[in-house]
């Protein structure tokens, strides 16, 4: 399943633009919001609130809104969703030039601004494997230019906009992430329209909600894949809990040197997203996700017995290209498999979990660090993801990827079952 010398269509170029200038704006956003909040309040639970409250929408409603993806125009919820967080920010950009700013307001916006995106992300995910044809080449190829524009506008790009944008006036990036979704939306609106999925027997949204997480936890493959971010998200914020505390502490790195550590993390995130299609076709893409599960592990603990900056800075590199490569072969393998009618719910169910498991990861970094020492979470996050490459090896074998892909083969073109939800595992449980 090649495919060959075919090229991506015009109407991904457009869906590209669009998530690269929202992504850059959120990359403003990302480092302006908590700056905005420092202004207001040297509370770091009230500091804390703020950062909290735009992940919260993903973990009270990611499900049923991939549910309520299912069901709508994926086009028309992505500029919907898109044209409200532009208007959204117009109230906190007011609110800033007449001097009434609150922590509560920033809170709510950061809400309503995570809320934007469960749906304009669950969305975009949905779309682009019917925009593509549920082509695996095309898919990753497709999101490994996403997925490096993102990694380059909201971690490279945005944050130092961000920052200077702010000198000028609090409103000021405000309104420039504003305007970048007011473009997104514009864009994605002219997008070429795909196939609605036909509308399922007439259930309660709970019940579809429910028969979407279902169909991720029966299927091997989607539920090793729904596992790698989940497992992956406790290791990895149990690293950042305590990382800037361990580069100060234990290698000395001051300020500047610890933005140059992360940087090296984003730019290994840009290599590992461009090489990933290649590794798909040389290993296989079940192999390449082993093995790159493996190098995070590795690279967690080369890191935790790093014994200067240019060690640690080389792996937080080697990790950032196994993250990057993972994000890009996963995701299009999921939406290579996964059907039409179930794509929304399948990518909210994963994302969910992922989401879950970063405050677990959080405190156990913590309670580790205050325990056992700075370097105990390194080693214990370093363990946590090679165990996980061997629990999931065999659910996501290259063995069980092509099964998956042969037994989603003849769903293309006819992918869109009205009559009932799945009610047994896919062909790939059965492997």
């Amino acid at each position: 399943m090649t495919s060959g010398a075919r090229k991506l269509p015009t109407g991904f170029g457009r869906l590209w633009t669009a998530q690269t200038i929202s992504s850059l704006g959120d990359g403003v956003s990302h480092a302006a919001l908590p700056l905005i909040a420092l202004t207001l309040t040297r509370d770091p639970m009230a500091l804390a609130v703020v950062t909290t409250a735009g992940t919260l929408p993903w973990l009270l409603f990611g499900v049923l809104g991939g549910a309520l993806v299912d069901r709508w125009d994926r086009r028309r919820t992505m500029w919907v969703a898109d044209a409200a967080r532009a208007a959204l920010l117009a109230i906190p950009a007011a609110a800033a030039a007449l001097d009434a700013l609150s922590i509560a307001l920033l809170a709510a916006v950061a809400f309503l601004l995570g809320l934007g995106g469960l749906f304009f992300d669950t969305a975009a995910t949905a779309y682009l494997p019917d925009l593509l044809r549920r082509d695996p080449a095309l898919l990753e190829r497709a999101n490994s230019r996403l997925r490096g524009a993102q990694t380059a506008m909201s971690g490279f790009a945005g944050p130092p906009a961000g920052s200077a944008l702010l000198a000028l006036g609090r409103a000021v990036p405000l309104l420039a992430d504003a305007a970048s979704f007011l473009f997104s939306a514009l864009l994605v609106r002219t997008l070429p329209a795909t196939p609605r999925p036909v509308p399922q027997v007439r259930e309660s949204l709970l019940r579809q909600a429910r028969a979407g997480a279902s169909y991720v936890f029966r299927d091997r493959v989607l539920l090793g894949l729904a596992l790698r971010p989940a497992v992956g998200n406790v290791a990895f914020l149990a690293v950042e809990t305590v990382l800037a505390l361990f580069a100060h502490d234990r290698l000395g790195i001051d300020t500047y040197g610890f933005g140059l550590l992360l940087t090296a993390e984003a730019t290994g995130g840009l290599l590992g997203a461009g090489i990933a299609s290649y590794l798909g076709r040389r290993l296989g893409t079940g192999t390449a996700l082993t093995c790159t599960a493996a190098v995070e592990g590795l690279a967690i603990l080369g890191l935790a017995a790093a014994p200067n900056p240019y060690v640690a800075g080389l792996a937080l590199a080697v990790c950032g290209a196994g993250m990057g490569a993972t994000m890009v072969l996963a995701p299009s393998l999921r939406q290579a498999i996964v059907p039409a009618h179930l794509m929304g719910r399948v990518a909210s169910t994963s994302r969910m979990l992922a989401m879950c498991a970063a405050p677990i990861g959080a405190f156990l970094g913590g309670w580790l660090a205050t325990t056992y020492g700075i370097r105990t979470p390194l080693y214990a996050a370093a363990g946590l993801l090679l165990a996980m490459t061997a629990v999931t090896a065999s659910m996501t074998s290259n063995r069980r990827v092509e099964a998956a892909l042969l037994a989603a083969t003849p769903a293309d073109g006819a992918d869109h079952p009205a009559s009932k939800e799945p009610t047994q595992a896919s062909a790939s449980d059965a492997l």
